[in-house]
Parts: C-alpha cells; sequence; structure tokens
C-alpha cells in the first residue's frame, strides 16, 4: 500500500513543483501559463493530502482512540496544518501557500514508510518461509501388496496413521515415523542441522523438510497444527509478539517524544508570531517541528532489530518464545545443565569396550548384536544400536534363546554365543579373564553396567552400557567456560553416575540425585549467590527450574516443540546451542543500544534546528527537508538492524 501511493503522489507532486515557486525561484525559470494553470498546485496537493496522507489522518485517529497519541498523530497534524493553511491562502488569506511542502512531505513519509515496512516484512519472513516449506500435496499410498493403490491428495486430506510415499528431492508433507525405505533428508530450513540426516525404518522424519536421494513410505503421526513445523510457526509468532525490557523503554521515549514534540511545535508557533515572522513562516515552523520529532526512528530501533533476531534464531535451529529471555541471555553468568537428554542421548549405548585373545573390538561388537538382535531388554538394544551407529553389518543369527535373569543365546557364522550380565557367568560357571574383571570394576565405579561377550567356558569381550554423553557435549561446555560462563550439572542420579559424566566433560559443579521439586531451589540458591543462571532441560520435569531461572532453555527435541516452560527452545537439543544463544543475545543488544542512540541523538540536533535557532545565521530547515532528514534517520536505523544479519547465531 505504501509503495502504490509513494509513487502515485510522486507522479502528482512532480507538477506541483514544476507550477510552484520553489524550483522557479532557484533555477530561474517560469513555468507555462495557461487559463486555470494557477490551480494545478491546490488542486494536485488536495489530491495528494486526500489519497497519500490518509494512511497517516487514519492511524492518527487510531492513535487518538486509545489515547497514545504518537508517530501518526504527529505526521497527521502536520500535514493536516499546512493542508488547512494552504487552502486558507488560496481562498484569501494573507500569507504563501505550502502545497510543495505539503506534497513533497507526503511522497517523502509514503518512502518512508515503504522502507520500513520493507525491512519489517523481511525480518519477519521467516514465518512465510517456514509456511512455503510444506508441500501442497502429498502422495498417499492405501492397501498392500497387489492392491496397493497410490493417490496424489492435498495435505489437508491426511490423517493420522495414513501411509504417504515421499519420492526422491520431494518434501517431507507430514510429520511421521518410516515404515520402509532409506534415505538422507535435509532438514536445515527446520532445525538448523546443515548436514542432511540419515533416516530408515522407525525414524522420525518432520514435515517441510526435503527427502534425498531415497524414497520413504511414512506412517503419519500430526498432520497440519499438529505438525512440529505448525509448532515452530507458533512460537515464532508468539517471539515476534512478544516485548523485550528494551523496547517498552523505547516505547515510553516515543510516547514522551510524542508530547515533546507537540509542546514544542505549539511554543514555536508562539515565538515566531511573536518575535513579528509572518503567519506563513509560523506555520512552517510548525510544520517541519512536528514532522523532525516524529519519533519514527525510535520507536523502530528495537522492534526491528528483534524481529531480525527472531527470525536468524528461528533460521538456526533457536526459537525463541520470549524475547526478554534472549535480551537476559547475555547477562548469563552461569550454565545449569539438567544430565539425561541434555548433556547425555537419554538412551543408553556402548560406551567402552575390551574384547581378548586377538578379537577386535569391532569384531566383539558384531558378534554381541547379532546374538542380541531379537532381545527385549534395552540393554541389549543399546548393544544393537551402538554397532548400527558404528556402520557395522551385524551377522545373521539362528536359535536366539533368551535366559530370563541372566542373557540370551544364539548361534552367529556357527559359533555358540551368550551376551548376559555378571548373572550369566556364574550361571556358566566363567572366570572372566584379569583383563575383563579390571574393565568391569572401573565401569562399574563410574556408574556403567557391564554385558560380557561368552563362548563355552571362556568370557570374550566386556561391554560397558551407559546412558551416552553427547557427542556435542563436551565442545559447548568448552566455548561456556571459554567465555567465562560457569557450568553446573543437575541431576536425579546417583553421585557416581554423575560424577563420572562430569569428569568426562569438564564439568567441576556437580549436584546429584536432586529430587525434580528441588531443582527449583536449587537455581534460587545459585540466584542469591548474585549469578544470572540459565536452566537447559528436556521441559518436563525441569519445569519449574525453567521458569524459575533467569532464562530458561528447553530442549526441543526436533519434533517435540511445543516446550512451554522454557524461553528459548533447542529445536536440534544440541547444548552446542547454548553459546550461540549468548553469541545472538549480545549482538542484538549491541545493535539495540546503536539504534537507540542514534535515534535519541538526531532527536536532540534536528528538534533545535526545526525550531530555528539558527535561523539568525540563515540556516533554515523547510518541512520537506525536515521530512527528509526524518525519512532518513528511520531508514538508517533500518539497515543498521539489518547488519545483525552478519552475527549468524
Amino acid at each position: 500500500m505504501f509503495r502504490d501511493k509513494f509513487w502515485w503522489s510522486l507522479a502528482l507532486t512532480a507538477p506541483i513543483l514544476v507550477w510552484g515557486h520553489m524550483l522557479p525561484g532557484a533555477f530561474g525559470y517560469t513555468p507555462p501559463v495557461f487559463p486555470w494553470s494557477h490551480w494545478i498546485p491546490p488542486v494536485l496537493g488536495t489530491l495528494v493530502f486526500a489519497y497519500g496522507g490518509w494512511p497517516f489522518v487514519r492511524g492518527a485517529a487510531r492513535e487518538i482512540a486509545a489515547r497514545l497519541p504518537g508517530m501518526m498523530s504527529l505526521i497527521a497534524l502536520a500535514i493536516s496544518v499546512a493542508f488547512v493553511f494552504s487552502a486558507a491562502v488560496t481562498l484569501g488569506f494573507p500569507g504563501m501557500p505550502l502545497w510543495e511542502e505539503l506534497a513533497t512531505l507526503v511522497a517523502i513519509m509514503l518512502l518512508g514508510h515503504w522502507l520500513e515496512m520493507r525491512s519489517i516484512s523481511q525480518a519477519e519472513g521467516a514465518l512465510g518461509e517456514l509456511a512455503k516449506l510444506l508441500p501442497g500435496t502429498a502422495v498417499r499410498v492405501t492397501g498392500e501388496g497387489a492392491a496397493e493403490r497410490i493417490d496424489e491428495v492435498p495435505v489437508s486430506a491426511l490423517r493420522d496413521n495414513d501411509v504417504v510415499l515421499v519420492r526422491p528431492g520431494a518434501g517431507i508433507p507430514a510429520d511421521g515415523v518410516v515404515r520402509s525405505g532409506s534415505s538422507a533428508v535435509n532438514e536445515a530450513l527446520v532445525t538448523g542441522e546443515s548436514a542432511p540426516v540419515e533416516k530408515g525404518e522407525g525414524a522420525q522424519v518432520i514435515a517441510g523438510t526435503v527427502n534425498g536421494a531415497g524414497s520413504l513410505r511414512v506412517q503419519v503421526t500430526g498432520t497440519g497444527d499438529k505438525t512440529a513445523l505448525a509448532g515452530i510457526m507458533r512460537l515464532v509468532a508468539q517471539a515476534q509478539s512478544s516485548k523485550s525490557r528494551a523496547q517498552a523503554l523505547a516505547d515510553r521515549a516515543a510516547r514522551w517524544l510524542t508530547w515533546i514534540a507537540l509542546g514544542s511545535g505549539a511554543l514555536t508557533f508562539a515565538a515566531w508570531m511573536l518575535a513579528g515572522a509572518t503567519a506563513a513562516t509560523a506555520v512552517e515552523r510548525l510544520v517541519t517541528v512536528l514532522v523532525i520529532a516524529c519519533p519514527h526512528a525510535l520507536g523502530l530501533a528495537v522492534p526491528l532489530v528483534l524481529a531480525i533476531s527472531t527470525t536468524l534464531g528461528a533460521r538456526g535451529g533457536l526459537l525463541i518464545r520470549d524475547r526478554r529471555g534472549l535480551e537476559e541471555a547475555r547477562n548469563l553468568t552461569a550454565v545449569v545443565f539438567d544430565k539425561t537428554g541434555t548433556l547425555t542421548l537419554g538412551q543408553h549405548r556402548v560406551v567402552a569396550m575390551r574384547a581378548l585373545g586377538g578379537l577386535r573390538d569391532d569384531d566383539a561388537l558384531q558378534f554381541a548384536a547379532a546374538v542380541e538382535r531379537d532381545a527385549e531388554h534395552p540393554v541389549g538394544r543399546a548393544i544393537v544400536r551402538s554397532a548400527e551407529e558404528r556402520k557395522l553389518v551385524v551377522p545373521p543369527a539362528t536359535g536366539f534363546q533368551s535366559i530370563p535373569g541372566q542373557g540370551v543365546r544364539a548361534t552367529v557364522g556357527g559359533r555358540d554365543l551368550s551376551a548376559g550380565g555378571p548373572n550369566l557367568l556364574t550361571t556358566l560357571t566363567v572366570v572372566p579373564a584379569p583383563e575383563l574383571a579390571a574393565f568391569a570394576t572401573e565401569a562399574a565405579g563410574r556408574g556403567e553396567g557391564v554385558i560380557y561377550l561368552v563362548e563355552g567356558d571362556r568370557a570374550l569381550a566386556a561391554f560397558a552400557v551407559a546412558d551416552a554423553i553427547r557427542p556435542e557435549s563436551a565442545d559447548a561446555v568448552r566455548q561456556l567456560r571459554a567465555a567465562g560462563i560457569e557450568v553446573i550439572m543437575m541431576t536425579g542420579d546417583a553421585k557416581g553416575v554423575a560424577d563420572a559424566v562430569a569428569r568426562q566433560l569438564g564439568i567441576t559443579t556437580v549436584l546429584s540425585q536432586v529430587l525434580p521439586e528441588q531443582k527449583a531451589a536449587h537455581i534460587e540458591a545459585l540466584q542469591t549467590q548474585g549469578k544470572r543462571v540459565a536452566m537447559v532441560g528436556d521441559g518436563v520435569n525441569d519445569a519449574p527450574a525453567l521458569v524459575r531461572s533467569d532464562v530458561g532453555i528447553a530442549i526441543g527435541a526436533g519434533t517435540d516443540v511445543a516446550v512451554e516452560a522454557g524461553d528459548v527452545v533447542l529445536v536440534r537439543s544440541d547444548p552446542r546451542d547454548i553459546p550461540r544463544i549468548i553469541n545472538l543475545s549480545r549482538a542484538t543488544y549491541r545493535k539495540m543500544i546503536q539504534n537507540l542512540w542514534w535515534a535519541a541523538g538526531y532527536n536532540i540536533v534536528a528538534i533545535p534546528l526545526a525550531v530555528g535557532v539558527l535561523a539568525p545565521w540563515g540556516v533554515v530547515l523547510t518541512p520537506a527537508m525536515g521530512a527528509v532528514l526524518m525519512s532518513a534517520s528511520t531508514i538508517i536505523v533500518a539497515l543498521n538492524a539489518q547488519l545483525l544479519r552478519r552475527a549468524q547465531p
């Protein structure tokens, strides 16, 4: 709207300038004269006021109705005063009309608003970009075998438990679980993870992500508003509607500036009239003051920076639910991590192994995984998953048998093998070699379980199984400590288990055996020591602590983005995103301060010039020049905010 109104108003302003008084006086020419030519400025000026000035008049009416006069009120008052005075002069009141000033003022204000709105729409474009990720149609599969039928349907027609075919290069239409096929899926625009993620049977996929070279059949688990993408969009919208403390301060300053502008305008008009100036000169000074003092740049300084930072965060897998959390992150002095599911995977894996008799570790793990493949026990599944993650080929096994309370046995490659804990060794009267016994003792000291691979009367290998530490956790801790931030681990696990994880990660402060209801009290205790504390947890049993902390950071786990307790949600569940949040917060704050100083400094200098304090020395700002300066100030603030994009989180 502002773009269209600007171009039309500019076209109407050109003849006003040609047949006005400023250009002929400046360039020494006489405009063409023909019947009614003297009516060109007033007629076209009235059209510019009615057409181009209408958005400002309408905005002023809304501000006055809400008893919050602001930028629109000042602009509407300025152009209305110029219009009424010019109309009166045209109808016979003594003075010089301001049709040129009025038209150029409206055109320049429309240009400034157009550029501002374009900057804002670019900053808030995350929602539109996310919405574009979801394909409009899906390939639904019904029936099985010879009766299988494939139909292309709108995404809106999908329901939970439907099966969809995702062809190579296609967008995934809904959240779901892979039922067959394998492929690498690009999740960058949803989770911020740049590398394609391998997906096989049983893996979860997210609506809006892009399939790679393979073909997938996906069972739908969430459509429409239930998808992770919809959840992300809700959080981005929520963040962009929230206000930070800095924005609240800027809003109050803008309201005060509005009243200062109105008072300054009235005093300016009175002072010039008392000084003996003509009514046209006094009105011109009044209009210039009202235009110059518009709190446009001040009102835009903070919201635009925050909108851009929210967008940058969303693109990088950092969903900011509350802008105050982002603003506070720059002041953090301590970060408290929950252990399970945050610093660790929350899933058991083989974390160490020891093989004997010339057997390689990978060979031992292959044999153990083959024996455990059909087992139901979580520890057995951990061995199988560990082998798969190492990309080992698990050989087939026959004669699988579960031994309750002891382990499992099977035949692998003609070898009769068993896998189980210490009870299995007791039953089989197997005494592990001293090397394996020492390995088991060390693992037990770390709070890890031990599984043995046994053939006949000999233990071939031992595997330490525990909640595996995330590969990224150590790097996250290192970055935080390098930034001078204390890292604390808080967990409900036993002290031995907690200390073992902390030693591996280089964490010196550990709070163990903490019940969920006690976590908030520990956060409060840290705060009473003068620390600014962030809590990182899964948003469920950690919810009280997340709320009590200065910044609550919830693990989103990729598809679970509807976390209500945290100020920030980590889509990727990557602890290295914590330093990125702090860096984004600091960069955002720097830009806000720069913009606020510019906006405030501009008014400190510009308002006295508009009043005419330098008029005795021949320096007088016209309303049009005032509009140029005000728009330039707004555009500079907008451009400076856009530079925040260089600070990718």
